[in-house]
């Protein structure tokens, strides 16, 4: 697993500031968050690295990219963004906003399921939750895209991908800062399921391997590479 603790890209160590922040001092409660992410420990299947975030969706970003490795093997990939708002935000209703992508590659007769797009929505739920993780204020899609080829990739296999995007608000903990590393290691969870490996080991609520009731979704294909 690549270290997350890499030095930020840009300015106050990398964090990305909008709305005209970018010299000014970087609020402590966003800057422990990050710390926190930066610790965080995640499953040895993860390659986790940070990358740049968006620079217009919050006054301070600081974003991960990630993907599920199986014998060399790209079985899912994702990126999880952190961001933080001071002054608060309405449609958040906090100060912070965790948001992210996740995709994989499946088998196509997978991918035909009808209750898909709910089983995948019911995963990352269920990581949080089974993590012991609050929050709020949940959305996102799930999406399923069919790829069949003609004339000279006619040989190629058709390919289905299924696509997470998602945003919630982490409960705020001591000092006004949420468990940022539990909710890497639950969007850890996640992407690992949705690349089909084993549940880790166990979390807080569900007593032995992983998140009860909660079953990976079996698949041979990595992310689609453009």
């Amino acid at each position: 697993m690549a270290a997350a603790q890499e030095q930020f890209s840009d300015h106050s160590d990398g964090i990305e500031g909008g709305g005209g922040r970018e010299d000014g001092p970087v609020p402590p409660p966003f800057r422990l968050a990050v710390d926190e992410l930066r610790a965080a420990r995640v499953r040895p299947e993860l390659e986790l690295d940070p990358t740049r975030p968006p620079r217009r969706l919050a006054p301070y970003a600081y974003a991960l990219e990630a993907a599920a490795v199986e014998d060399g093997e790209d079985l899912a990939d994702g990126r999880l963004v952190l961001l933080h708002d001071p002054a608060g935000h309405e449609a958040w209703q906090g100060i912070f906003r965790l948001v992210t992508l996740v995709r994989a590659e499946l088998e196509p007769e997978m991918a035909a399921d009808p209750l898909l797009p709910e089983v995948c929505w019911s995963w990352l739920t269920g990581a949080l939750e089974a993590r012991g993780l609050s929050y709020g204020e949940p959305s996102g899609t799930v999406t399923r895209a069919g790829s069949y080829y003609f004339g000279g990739l006619a040989e190629r296999k058709p390919a289905t991908q299924i696509e997470i995007r998602a945003s919630w608000t982490p409960a705020e903990g001591r000092g006004g800062v949420p468990d940022t590393a539990a909710h890497l290691t639950a969007w850890g969870d996640l992407l690992c399921q949705v690349a089909g490996l084993p549940p880790s080991g166990p979390g807080p609520l569900d007593g032995g391997g992983g998140a009860a009731g909660v079953v990976s979704l079996p698949q041979r294909r990595g992310p689609h590479q453009p």
